[in-house]
């Protein structure tokens, strides 16, 4: 399907304001302006957050003794005081860009359709902090929501991961380790949006589109360049979960793609290693869509829909505690 034609007007206008100069092109910034950047296009594209009945700074200690930031966002209570299910987040961007307050309108539009509580967690960027910083800080922020769940009014048995683009795949990297590790909560299920999932840039669809729709293929090399340490990096399961030796036993999956993204090959590649492993998981690709199209509530009318779905499925999820097998699919 061609690409939606009012993300095809917006990447008009992009591709004039970077010829004349008025846009920057991310990979030429450094991280500090990039941030700014992002930041500040979150503003432009998206919806302001939806009120939620609470919202709440958290401070979440890690291994190394440092304190990360978080942000609680939970519905007004369902039931008698009941503890709330929650989504685990981790937010897009390259693991170099993006902050609590760039994704700010997706947590508080999921925290209010599914309902549920939404834990959003500013795990440390780079190239301040190289891979495996980032995973190591989703580790240590699934292991603190397990020791101080019940303190915060949510239920530490009902507990999914989730995330857009790099979140994704700290997500994905979460579900792999909290099945391996015993100390960690077990989540119930994995929620992945357009997820770098194979640390490579060679597949069909990046060749395809990984230049004028977006996200480019010299973005995505610069953000790997800012976190990874060295090519071994590329190799690890923490960065490249489709190389992990093993899926069996990992969450369900919901799997939401974008169709006019370089990241849309590895996500199915994904869904079929889950699948073939017995992980039950239903795949969502979106037709004319582009990477980051969840946060272009003011563009696309899909970025509700896709929110809508994702907030129906951890409901589901919640509510059984154990997603119910689904068959893999591929929807346009």
């Amino acid at each position: 399907m061609p690409l939606h034609p009012d993300l095809e007007a917006l990447l008009d206008m992009v591709e004039i304001a970077t010829a004349t100069g008025k846009r920057p092109v991310i990979h030429q910034l450094t991280p500090a302006q990039a941030r700014r950047e992002f930041d500040d296009a979150s503003t432009a594209l998206d919806l302001p957050p939806e009120p939620v009945g609470r919202v709440e700074a958290l401070r979440i200690a890690t291994r190394d003794g440092s304190d990360i930031d978080a942000r609680l966002y939970a519905p007004d209570r369902q039931g008698d005081g009941d503890a709330l299910p929650v989504l685990l987040h981790f937010h897009s961007g390259g693991f170099t860009v993006g902050s609590l307050d760039s994704h700010a309108s997706l947590c508080t539009a999921i925290a209010a359709a599914t309902p549920c509580a939404v834990v959003s967690v500013a795990y440390r960027l780079a190239p301040e902090f190289k891979f495996p910083t980032a995973a190591y800080d989703a580790i240590d922020a699934l292991a603190w929501l397990g020791r101080h769940a019940a303190s915060l009014g949510l239920d530490a048995s009902r507990v999914a991961v989730g995330g857009d683009s790099a979140g994704g795949t700290l997500s994905a990297m979460l579900a792999l380790a909290a099945r391996d590790e015993p100390a960690l909560p077990r989540p119930c299920f994995q929620v992945l949006c357009y997820a770098g999932l194979g640390g490579t840039t060679d597949t069909a669809s990046h060749r395809q589109y990984g230049e004028g729709y977006l996200l480019d293929t010299d973005t995505i090399e610069w953000f790997y360049s800012q976190y990874l340490r060295d090519e071994a990096d590329r190799r690890d399961w923490r960065f490249a979960p489709l190389r992990a030796e093993d899926h069996r036993g990992v969450a369900p999956a919901l799997i939401v793609l974008a169709e006019c993204d370089p990241l849309c090959d590895e996500g199915h590649a994904y869904a079929r290693k889950l699948a073939d492993a017995g992980v039950p998981v239903v795949v969502r690709e979106y037709a004319g869509m582009v990477h980051e199209f969840l946060r272009m509530g003011n563009i696309v009318a899909d970025a509700g829909e896709a929110r809508a779905e994702i907030a129906g499925a951890l409901a589901r999820a919640f509510q059984t505690r154990d997603a119910t097998a689904v068959p893999l699919h591929r929807a346009a």
